[in-house]
């Protein structure tokens, strides 16, 4: 029998238990730093489909390993979510996992849970078929992904020492393949003034009045940044501002703005810092790189500066070109081949150590950190089946990609 059709046939025979297992984490609310619930099922779910090794790692991350060969494959899923906002604003309620009308819908619905429970399965299915000679097949339920994305992947390369050949990222991809994305910085500026009593205005200096032009700059920066053909144009917003004041009733004493920068090729953090820096009305405001400083739900300590690489695998890399080849065997026609608008774990594995990584996983882009999460279901079978057979074809160029080390 075709090896394609094999897999399909097998992720389809999972059917009900991969939307069980979609729709049992959906229903565990998971936000950043608040994993440990959800992280537990996780970790039921694969010591029951029987993999080798599954262990918490000391970030909280959820780790299985089939196989015990040199030629190492990370399939990486983030399971941490963003909240759901104002409750009232959904049509249906976030954490039951609703399924009808071929769907599953709810906070996580599509980044990424879906990637965790296909990953999963498709693992089970290429055990039962045959891991290639010579490959140990990781499989990661990463957590912070939304803090801070990256780092937990970071943690698993520099600190627990699984740095693997190749990575398959589970943001959405609604089928397609994607090779990269723009990176980006977060960083604050703060003006100072002088505080009075409201009545005596004029006395004082109002940090939010120095601020204003201050915005004003970055929103025409925005139009003058640079563009790339494949990754898109750099971007910067203002999207968050806040303040000091001694009450309701007196001057502001300080002002600060967060700024999300959106960088793209050929731009690096020390050219957007430096940008900022040379804003017309910055004065003596201040500018500074964010830092991510936090306890994680294992109780291990993250820190790292917020600076998250560009990156981007060229379209004919054996790599990009092997997850490709996979997924026309499963859906029939070659697909289509792109970039993530938003930022991913990506901004680790390739951005940070130039480890290959590929995107691929079931559900819209578009459809993220909304309240109309949905995935069909039809997709997370295709995309089972895929992950099944990706380590087959990467098997079949591991000595090159070895070599690449």
């Amino acid at each position: 029998m075709d090896v394609a059709k094999a897999a399909l046939d097998a992720a389809e025979s999972h059917r009900d238990d991969i939307v069980k297992f979609l729709r049992e984490m959906i229903a565990i609310p998971s936000e950043s730093l608040h994993e440990g619930e959800r992280a537990e099922r996780i970790r039921q779910e694969y010591e029951k489909l029987g993999f080798d090794e599954v262990f918490f790692d000391r970030l909280g991350n959820v780790i299985a390993r089939i196989g015990t060969g040199p030629f190492k494959i990370l399939l990486d899923g983030h399971f941490d979510c963003v909240g759901v906002g104002d409750p009232a604003s959904w049509d249906f309620d976030p954490f039951v996992g609703k399924h009808e009308d071929g769907k599953v819908w709810g906070r996580g619905a599509v980044d990424e849970l879906p990637a965790v429970a296909c990953m999963a399965y498709g693992a089970k299915i290429l055990a039962e078929r045959g891991l290639p000679e010579g490959v140990s097949l990781y499989l990661s339920s990463t957590v912070m992904e939304e803090d801070c994305d990256g780092y937990c992947l970071l943690h698993m390369i520099e600190k627990e020492g699984i740095k693997p050949h190749v990575v398959i990222i589970g943001e959405p991809t609604d089928l397609g393949v994607y090779r990269g994305q723009r990176g980006r910085v977060e960083a604050t500026i703060t003006t100072h003034g002088k505080s009075v009593h409201a009545a005596q205005c004029d006395l004082g200096v109002n940090a939010l009045y120095k601020m204003a032009p201050i915005i004003s700059d970055i929103e025409a920066l925005n139009k003058t940044l640079p563009n790339d053909e494949f990754l898109g144009k750099g971007t910067v917003t203002v999207s968050c501002i806040e303040c000091t004041t001694p009450s309701l009733n007196a001057v502001p004493d300080s002002a600060k703005i967060y700024i999300d920068r959106r960088v793209t090729t050929g731009e690096t953090v020390e050219t957007t810092l430096a940008e900022l820096r040379s804003l017309p009305n910055l004065g003596d405001a201040t500018v500074e790189l964010l830092e991510y400083d936090v306890t994680s739900w294992r109780g291990e300590r993250a820190h790292q500066e917020k600076f998250f690489p560009t990156w981007v695998l060229a379209e004919d890399h054996p790599a990009v070109q092997s997850v490709a080849g996979a997924v026309e065997s499963v859906i029939g026609a070659p697909p289509r081949i792109s970039r993530w608008s938003f930022s991913t774990n990506g901004v680790a594995s390739m951005g940070r150590h130039g480890i290959p990584s590929v995107g691929f996983a079931p559900g819209l882009e578009e459809l993220a950190h909304t309240t109309e999460e949905w995935v069909a279901v039809n997709d997370l079978v295709k995309a089972t089946a895929v992950y099944s057979l990706i380590p087959d074809r990467l098997a079949a160029i591991k000595d090159q990609l070895m070599e690449d080390e």
